[in-house]
C-alpha cells in the first residue's frame, strides 16, 4: 500500500535534513549542543530536586502527618501583676489529657514527660534526655528496636524501674559492653536497661510550635515511674539564678485514623486538630500551649515541591531557547548558502510551502536529535550521579525520576525546532526565484 504524498514528501524532507547534518558534522553538533544540554538540564534538574523534596516529605510523615501534637509552653511573666513565683507551674493537665481520650477521632495518645538528667553507669556520666511516656511513643514516632523491647503497659501499671536508651545514649554509657539487663543511675535510682533502639535520623524543628528531636539521645522510661521516682517539680540552676518548673505534662501526641492522601482524611486531621486547640483554650486561662498539626507542614512543602518544579523547569527551558537561537542562525546561514539550490527548485515548480516544510523539517529534525541525545545523557546524570555521590563523598544524591520532566524536554525541543526554522524558512520561501539562480 502506497504511502500518502504529504507523508512521503515529509519522509524525503527528514532523509535530506539528516544528509545535510552528516555532511556538516562539526557544525551539526555544534547548532544542537544548545539543545542537548537543555533537554538533560531540564531532566536532571528536576530528578535532583524531585529527590531532595521528596526526602522532606518523607522526613516529614515520619512525625506523622495523621498525627495532632499538643505541647506545654511556658508563658512570659506577667511583671504587670507581680505573677512571678520560684516554681514555675504551667502546661498540660492530666485533665486536659483525659479530654483529648473522649474524642473520638483519636486511635493513640502518647502522654510525655521530658527534661534533661543526667545518667551515671560507674564513672561514666552522660546527660540525656529523660522522656516519661507509654507504650505507644515507639509506634507514634516509628522507632525501631535494635536489642530488647520497649516499654509496655505492665511497666506503666507496674511503676517499674526500668528503661530503654538510644542509640547514642547506649554508645556513651556502654562504650564495651552489652547494655541489655546492666543498670544505670539517675535521680539516685537505678534503672535496668531493656532495649536499646536503632540509631534514627533527628527531626527537624519547623518554628516555636515544632521543636527538633534528637531521638539518640534519649533515655525512656515509664510515665507512673517517672512521676513516683523523679517527682513533678524539675529544678534548674543557671549562673547567678536557679528556678524551678512544674509541668504535668511536656507533651501529648495524638493519632488519627485518616489516610492523607484523601482530601477527607486530610480534612478529618484538621478538624481533630482544631478540637483539640479548642479544649486547651477554653480551659487554660494562659497561653500556656501550643498544638501543632505535622500535615499542615506537609502540605506546605508539597506546594514548595510544585513551586520549585516549575521553577526549575524554567530555568533549564532557558538552556532550550538559546538552543533555538543557535539552531535559528545556523538556518539562516543555510539559507544564505543554499540560495541557488532554493532557486532551481522553485523553477522546476516547487510551492513556496514545499520550501517552507523544507526547512521547516531541517530545524525539527536537527531540534529532535539533540533532545534525543539530551534526554540520554540527562538519565545517565540522574542514574549516574547519585551512586558517584555516594562513593566520593559517602553520601547519597537523592534523585526521583520521572516520565514528565522525559515527555517535557522532547517536546520542548521540537517545539523549539519549529519555532527557531520557523522564519529561515518563510525567508526562504520568500526568495524571487530568478535573483536565486543569479545567486553563486
Amino acid at each position: 500500500m502506497a504511502l500518502p504524498a504529504s507523508v512521503t514528501k515529509f519522509l524525503r524532507n527528514a532523509v535530506l535534513a539528516v544528509r545535510g547534518l552528516w555532511l556538516h558534522k562539526l557544525r551539526s553538533i555544534l547548532s544542537v549542543l544548545g539543545i542537548i544540554i537543555g533537554t538533560a538540564s531540564i531532566i536532571a534538574l528536576m530528578a535532583f530536586g524531585s529527590g531532595s523534596m521528596r526526602e522532606a516529605l518523607i522526613a516529614i510523615k515520619q512525625q506523622g502527618a495523621t498525627n495532632v501534637i499538643a505541647r506545654s509552653s511556658k508563658p512570659p511573666d506577667d511583671s504587670s501583676t507581680g505573677r512571678r513565683t520560684f516554681i514555675a507551674v504551667y502546661g498540660l493537665t492530666t485533665d486536659d489529657y483525659e479530654q483529648f481520650k473522649s474524642i473520638s477521632a483519636f486511635t493513640t495518645l502518647v502522654p510525655m514527660r521530658v527534661f534533661t538528667q543526667e545518667a551515671r553507669r560507674g564513672k561514666i556520666m552522660h546527660n540525656a534526655r529523660l522522656v516519661g511516656t507509654t507504650s505507644g511513643y515507639a509506634s507514634v514516632n516509628r522507632l525501631d528496636i535494635a536489642v530488647g523491647r520497649f516499654l509496655n503497659d505492665e511497666d506503666e501499671d507496674d511503676i517499674r524501674n526500668v528503661c530503654v536508651l538510644g542509640s547514642s545514649s547506649a554508645e556513651v554509657l556502654f562504650p564495651f559492653e552489652e547494655a541489655e539487663g546492666k543498670t544505670i543511675a539517675m535521680s539516685g535510682h537505678n534503672f535496668q536497661v531493656i532495649g536499646i533502639l536503632k540509631s534514627r535520623t533527628p527531626t527537624a524543628g519547623g518554628g516555636g510550635s515544632q521543636a527538633a528531636e534528637d531521638f539518640n539521645n534519649d533515655i525512656y522510661i515509664p510515665l507512673s515511674t517517672s512521676r513516683r521516682r523523679l517527682g513533678e517539680t524539675v529544678f534548674s540552676r543557671t549562673s547567678g539564678s536557679r528556678g524551678a518548673e512544674r509541668v504535668k505534662l511536656n507533651q501529648v501526641t495524638m493519632t488519627v485514623d485518616a489516610d492523607v492522601d484523601t482530601k477527607e482524611g486530610r480534612e478529618k486531621v484538621k478538624a481533630a486538630g482544631k478540637i483539640v486547640e479548642d479544649i486547651l483554650v477554653k480551659y487554660h486561662l494562659r497561653k500556656d500551649f501550643s498544638v501543632t498539626v505535622p500535615l499542615d507542614r506537609l502540605e506546605q512543602a508539597e506546594e514548595t515541591e510544585r513551586n520549585f518544579r516549575q521553577l526549575l523547569g524554567m530555568i533549564a527551558s532557558i538552556s532550550l531557547l538559546v538552543g533555538g537561537i543557535g539552531i535559528m542562525n545556523i538556518m539562516l546561514a543555510t539559507v544564505t548558502e543554499r540560495t541557488r539550490e532554493i532557486g532551481i527548485r522553485r523553477a522546476l515548480g516547487a510551492k513556496k510551502k514545499d520550501i517552507i516544510m523544507q526547512f521547516l523539517v531541517e530545524a525539527v529534525v536537527q531540534t529532535s536529535i539533540g533532545g534525543v541525545l539530551g534526554i540520554i545523557l540527562g538519565l545517565s546524570l540522574a542514574l549516574g550521579l547519585p551512586p558517584l555521590s555516594q562513593w566520593i563523598r559517602g553520601v547519597p544524591l537523592p534523585s526521583a525520576l520521572s516520565w514528565e520532566p522525559v515527555a517535557l524536554s522532547f517536546s520542548a525541543s521540537v517545539i523549539v525546532g519549529v519555532l527557531s526554522g520557523l522564519y529561515p524558512a518563510y525567508r526562504a520561501a520568500r526568495l524571487d526565484p530568478i535573483e536565486a539562480l543569479r545567486h553563486v
